[in-house]
């Protein structure tokens, strides 16, 4: 019985506990006069809380989803890198399933990196469908960040299996696209799917700047993941552009 245990090992089961766990832990509990058990159970009732607060927001974030329900694969797209000084635009689309139970979902600036990390993973284990597309600096230069931000999102629309029916866009209309398209401003905090997107998206970009930061230590590209930041600034004037570097972003500073 759990009342005959110590509360150290009842700390560690709650702390194990998945859901239906906790609930019934929380019930054992209850029973339990120990001060610090209660306080134990306390502190795990406001976890079952902010579970069930929490799969109410993603039910929230489902409501485009849910909109276009006739849609059988719906699609979220989302970029990250529009606005560094070196580095790739990234695009990611996803489909997730009808049946999404992901929680923790968010536009990807909102989350910890830890967070992104986690989720990325579980993305991409339940995901119907997952890809990036890239635009290259040079890319970038030759034809201008915009259009290098569609051949990006073109380029992982591309890359998904099966095909979507439906595209829910982060704020833009992708041209040259055959798929019907929802444009929706904030996007990435407003649907399941385009959040999961900018998740994907950011993730991958992170750990390619992570990996050029080996290549090119005195930049910091590791933490400034290729933004003007001051002393990525301050590099970029003492030691010359990187072929990484975008060459119509740094006429300022080169």
């Amino acid at each position: 019985m759990i009342g005959q245990k110590s509360v150290k090992d009842i700390k560690e089961e709650l702390q194990r506990a998945d859901e239906k766990h906790l609930e019934e832990l929380l019930q054992i509990c209850s029973r339990d006069d120990r001060s610090a058990v209660q306080k134990l159970a306390e502190s795990a009732k406001k976890k079952l809380d902010a579970l069930d607060k929490e799969r109410k927001r993603i039910e929230e974030l489902k409501r485009y989803e849910k909109e276009y329900s006739q849609y059988t694969y719906i699609c979220g797209i989302d970029e990250v890198g529009r606005g560094p000084l070196a580095g790739p635009v990234v695009a990611g689309a996803v489909i997730l399933p009808k049946d999404c139970d992901i929680l923790y979902i968010n536009d990807s600036k909102k989350l910890s990196e830890k967070k992104r990390e986690e989720l990325y993973d579980i993305i991409l284990e339940k995901a119907v469908s997952c890809a990036v597309g890239y635009a290259s600096p040079e890319r970038i230069d030759e034809i201008n960040i915009l259009q290098a931000t569609y051949e990006a999102m073109r380029d992982a629309i591309a890359h998904l299996n099966p095909v979507p029916d439906l595209l829910l866009n982060d704020a833009v209309n992708i041209p040259r696209v055959s798929i019907p398209q929802v444009p929706i401003i904030k996007g990435d905090a407003k649907s399941i799917s385009i959040g999961a997107a900018s998740i994907i998206a950011k993730v991958t970009r992170d750990r390619l700047m992570v990996e050029y930061d080996k290549v090119f230590p005195e930049y910091g590209f590791a933490g400034n993941k290729g933004y003007g930041s001051a002393a990525h600034i301050e590099a970029l004037k003492k030691y010359g552009p990187t072929p990484i570097h975008r060459r119509s972003f740094i006429g300022h500073f080169v």
